[in-house]
């Protein structure tokens, strides 16, 4: 784990993070970079695949320029996600752009930056994409996003590969896709993809998976069409408390051994939560301790306009107090935001606290920033980087004014 205790006093690697409270207004986010690196070597070594990380967990500058630095692809799914990618200065060759709703100007500045592959997810978007590249006198490298329908037993708001879902191409169409991509002049098909949920940790849902692509590539071999990348997702299950293991990485890797030996395409992964989940850390400070009935309220500065996941989900995140003295109390965390969904965690022990204590909330390197947002006029927290024993900001907390600013009031009021 980044996050250390000696003497009472928390680190993150090196840095004392009482300095940074000192420093920075709560709540804010902090990261170990080393958590990251370590994390992406692991599982590169672990699976010996090409990986993209998926940037929608943790789309900060910093964090893409890091991972891609030490040689990480990057999955985009919007043309903002592809402007940020391309602005940390990720080789278009690294790049695989899918997402259900591709807008025309998104796919025409996909195909002018002459990225690695688009990944298309219905057949009007295969259309499309021809149109634009026949206008546009090129021939764009494309890949056919497969939905599986597969259940990968995982929470339905990230379930991706069911055919319910609105993700990819149904396989009764694929036929129809292959004889379009025939007739195409200007479609360079070069492989598949698929995404079926996160929070995947049954090495089975793998192997159903897998066993649908290999019928799709068969498919498509049957029309004379060569797969040269196959994209086979993410998903990488991590447990965020005690009840059950991460997906064992090696028994995956014997499994992608089993069912593609000797492959004559490449295979990649597209993980964002696995490698930056459990590098971030989220410190709110305590503004109000109440009772409600029989409920002990701590009332924080981080709440649901700061890190969505519980009040969305409602997952479990652990929370650690730097207040450790007294007696051990059942608190419920409740954010600042105006609806009674805005709780952190529900029913958890802490030694008894006192206004203007901080909290830790852990594992929140993925979608925590990401997704927060303005509601109640609240600013964006600050994001923090930590290699050793040295920080930056990598995003400043969010100004009001600058926000209030952002506001046009017409003149006729």
């Amino acid at each position: 784990m980044s996050l250390i205790f000696d003497k009472d006093i928390p680190y993150i690697e090196e840095q004392n993070l009482l300095e940074l409270t000192d420093l920075i207004p709560t709540p804010f986010y902090v990261y170990s970079q080393k958590n990251i690196v370590d994390t992406f070597y692991n599982l590169q070594s672990e699976l010996n695949k090409d990986i993209y990380f998926s940037i929608k967990a943790n789309s900060n500058q910093a964090i893409i320029k890091l991972l891609n630095s030490i040689g990480a692809g990057v999955d985009v799914v919007s043309g903002e996600e592809l402007q940020r990618a391309l602005q940390a200065n990720v080789s278009p060759s690294k790049i695989i752009f899918e997402g259900v709703g591709k807008s025309k100007d998104d796919i025409e500045f996909a195909i002018k930056k002459n990225i690695r592959q688009i990944n298309i997810e219905s057949i009007e978007e295969l259309k499309l994409i021809e149109n634009i590249a026949i206008n546009l006198n090129t021939t764009p490298s494309i890949g056919i996003r497969i939905n599986p329908d597969i259940n990968a037993k995982t929470i339905e708001k990230i379930s991706t590969g069911k055919k319910t879902d609105k993700f990819g191409i149904d396989f009764d169409q694929l036929p129809l896709v292959c004889k379009l991509i025939k007739q195409s002049k200007n479609l360079n098909f070069i492989g598949m993809s698929c995404h079926v949920g996160s929070q995947m940790f049954q090495l089975k849902i793998f192997e159903l998976i897998f066993d649908k692509m290999k019928k799709a590539i068969n498919i498509f071999v049957s029309y004379n069409l060569s797969i040269k990348h196959l994209d086979l997702g993410g998903g990488f299950g991590i447990s965020y408390n005690d009840d059950q293991d991460d997906l064992d990485l090696s028994k995956l890797r014997g499994l992608i051994e089993k069912k593609f030996p000797n492959p004559n395409f490449d295979i990649s992964f597209e993980p964002g939560r696995y490698l930056v989940a459990r590098s971030g850390f989220l410190i709110t400070k305590i503004l109000t301790v109440k009772q409600n009935a029989s409920i002990n309220y701590l009332i924080t500065d981080a709440g649901m306009q700061t890190f969505l996941r519980p009040a969305m989900y409602n997952s479990y995140h652990n929370i650690i107090a730097l207040n450790k003295k007294g007696k051990e109390k059942k608190y419920t965390v409740a954010g600042p935001i105006c609806e009674s969904s805005d709780i952190l965690a529900k029913d958890i022990k802490l030694p008894e606290q006192k206004k203007d204590s901080l909290l830790i909330v852990c594992d929140v390197g993925a979608y925590g920033a990401v997704m927060a947002s303005n509601y109640n006029s609240k600013c964006l927290p600050a994001e923090v980087l930590v290699n050793n024993n040295k920080y930056k900001i990598i995003r400043e907390t969010q100004n009001i004014e600058s926000l209030i600013n952002k506001d046009i009031i017409p003149e006729w009021l």
